[in-house]
């Protein structure tokens, strides 16, 4: 099997670039991952923010997590929990409207810091969008403005910590499940691994790698690029060693933003079999309850219920 694709964004300046853009092509259209390197966000800002949020779990949140693990019993568990995940998290929003000002616990330092490193996300994903524009044939700016709404993006991080797990053959660290928004920045651990994506039916680790920042797309780009570019099952298993950071930094379309396959990656002659119009809100609605589940029958409820018009085909 072909090595999971690591993209060196540095190449996409000089007389690689070519090769670089098919490298970013082959891997949207085969694996829905890549893995980016010198991506321009600095590896010593990077290491700040590792401490600081390391730093945050051990402070703030360890004590809860073993709390709710004793409360639970989970840790002599006999046969496999299927409903929950071995994770402790928080969500930081970014945008419409940033709520890091109102999460308890954090220290004046790590909100500066995650504000900052928001910045640099957000402008890397609008940037890696514009590639994929480039790469599919679309104007440069088309996803970034069919993502935009009315308001702008839903943009915001999951920070996650994955303790060492007694019983990682009995839960998973977070369940199998494809990403229902757009695109996604994550900013893993590279010491403690856990992180495996489905490709062929097999489960393929994701290598951590210092500094690098892994890329996933989500269902909304396989409906818009109607599927030629696919939104692929991933998760994330237990260790029984060692705590894994997790920083996964969603760009997903505006609440309101209506969801469709792009008019020129849709042929005539298979208008009958297109991927569903949609307003993103109400495929989230229907997310919640389903996630854990196969993406098909969510993209087959919207087919029968669209009452957005006709997509015009190119």
């Amino acid at each position: 099997m072909a090595s999971f694709p690591v993209i060196n964004m540095e190449k996409l300046n000089g007389e690689e670039r070519a090769a670089t853009m098919e490298m970013i092509k082959d891997a949207c259209e085969n694996w829905g991952f890549l893995e980016l390197v010198n991506h321009g966000i600095s590896p010593e800002f990077m290491d700040t923010v590792e401490r600081l949020t390391k730093e945050h779990y051990k402070k703030s949140m360890e004590q809860r997590f073993k709390e709710m693990v004793a409360k639970k019993g989970l840790e002599s568990v006999q046969s496999e929990i299927k409903d929950l995940d071995w994770e402790s998290t928080f969500f930081l929003r970014h945008r419409p409207v940033s709520n890091i000002s109102e999460i308890p616990d954090l220290d004046e330092e790590y909100r500066k810091v995650m504000k900052g490193f928001a910045a640099q996300i957000e402008r890397l994903a609008e940037e890696l969008l514009d590639l994929l524009c480039e790469n599919l044939g679309l104007e440069k700016g088309y996803l970034k403005n069919v993502f935009y709404g009315s308001k702008g993006p839903n943009f915001g991080t999951k920070v996650s910590n994955y303790p060492p797990c007694p019983k990682p053959d009995l839960i998973n660290g977070l369940r199998a499940h494809t990403d229902a928004g757009g695109i996604i920045l994550l900013f893993q651990d590279d010491k403690v691994s856990g992180l495996q994506l489905l490709k062929d039916g097999q489960w393929i680790d994701v290598p951590p790698m210092r500094h690098s920042i892994v890329v996933n797309l989500g269902d909304q780009l396989e409906v818009i690029t109607n599927g030629k570019y696919k939104s692929v099952m991933h998760s994330v298993v237990a260790q029984t060693d060692g705590t894994r950071m997790s920083l996964a930094s969603f760009y997903n379309p505006g609440s309101d933003a209506v969801i469709y396959p792009a008019p020129p990656l849709v042929d005539k002659e298979d208008n009958k079999d297109l991927y569903p119009k949609f307003v993103f809100e109400d495929y989230m609605k229907l997310y919640v309850g389903l996630k854990f589940q196969a993406k098909e029958p969510r993209f087959e409820a919207f087919k029968n219920t669209s009452n957005l018009g006709p997509i015009a085909t190119a």
